[in-house]
């Protein structure tokens, strides 16, 4: 495929990636505006400041993007992310969701010692806030013709860690949600599917992890180098374009080989 081409995959295609201020969602933001799409770069208020310049980086490059804020734990504030993309472009097509709450996840120890507290706000964003952003972006891709929802899940949810339990249980209930959209709207041009990284070394990560962890990582990892984020926005480009037509219902690990199943 030229590059011509690749570029063209997403033209007149609108997506919305949810969670895109900085590290995987930046990247794959930027992919997607590169390959023709017109992005909605949202993440949580606070995040100001990257939706900025992702926004900014997208534009300087010919791209189409505009920035919105949404907060996951907050039903309506998906409502408003859908109706904010369909004003900026006139519709979506494509809903990456792309967020978690990686700050709780240091609390999430383990099934005994975790808080109540830490297991409700972990479920409450790593997994109903995957609920509402269907519930919401659902409709706006029916009524296009059909599209692409694309969840991030992680590697998490099929190791069984020593650790982070509640982290791992929400992002594989985000299994059944994929697989009950993909076979209840499959036939109507909706395609679902989850996307699992591994060791994906954003830069935050390679600012704060210690070289005895990240060599554990690549002892781990049977690929010659740990991930980049830019594998999984290949990825999420992929699912988004024709050339993922047939992909539907599938939790798909880029993650170097960490998991084999």
């Amino acid at each position: 495929m030229s590059e011509n081409t690749i570029c063209r995959r997403l033209r007149d295609k609108v997506a919305i990636v949810a969670g895109a201020s900085r590290g995987i969602g930046a990247v794959t933001a930027l992919r997607l505006a590169s390959e023709g799409a017109s992005v909605v770069v949202a993440a949580p208020p606070g995040e100001a400041e990257g939706i900025a310049a992702v926004v900014e980086q997208a534009l300087a490059a010919g791209g189409k993007a505009v920035g919105a804020t949404f907060d996951a734990a907050d039903d309506a504030s998906f409502a408003a992310l859908v109706a904010q993309a369909e004003q900026a472009f006139g519709g979506v097509d494509i809903f990456h969701a792309n967020f978690a709450d990686q700050s709780i996840i240091f609390d999430d120890t383990n099934a005994i010692e975790a808080s109540e507290a830490v297991l409700e706000r972990t479920i409450d964003v790593n997994l109903k806030g995957m609920a509402r952003a269907t519930r919401h972006a659902l409709p706006r891709l029916l009524a296009r013709g059909g599209g692409a929802m694309i969840y991030s899940s992680s590697a998490a949810a099929t190791m069984g860690d020593v650790d982070r339990p509640y982290y791992a249980m929400a992002k594989a209930g985000i299994g059944a949600l994929v697989r009950h959209v993909a076979n209840r709207w499959g036939p109507e041009g909706i395609r679902a599917n989850a996307i699992l990284p591994g060791y994906i070394m954003t830069p935050a990560v390679l600012k704060t992890l210690p070289e005895a962890m990240a060599e554990d990582m690549r002892r781990k990892t049977p690929a010659s180098r740990l991930g980049k984020s830019e594998d999984i926005a290949a990825m999420v480009a992929m699912l988004s374009s024709a050339d993922g037509e047939w992909i539907n219902g599938q939790m798909i690990s880029v993650d170097g080989g960490l998991t084999m199943r």
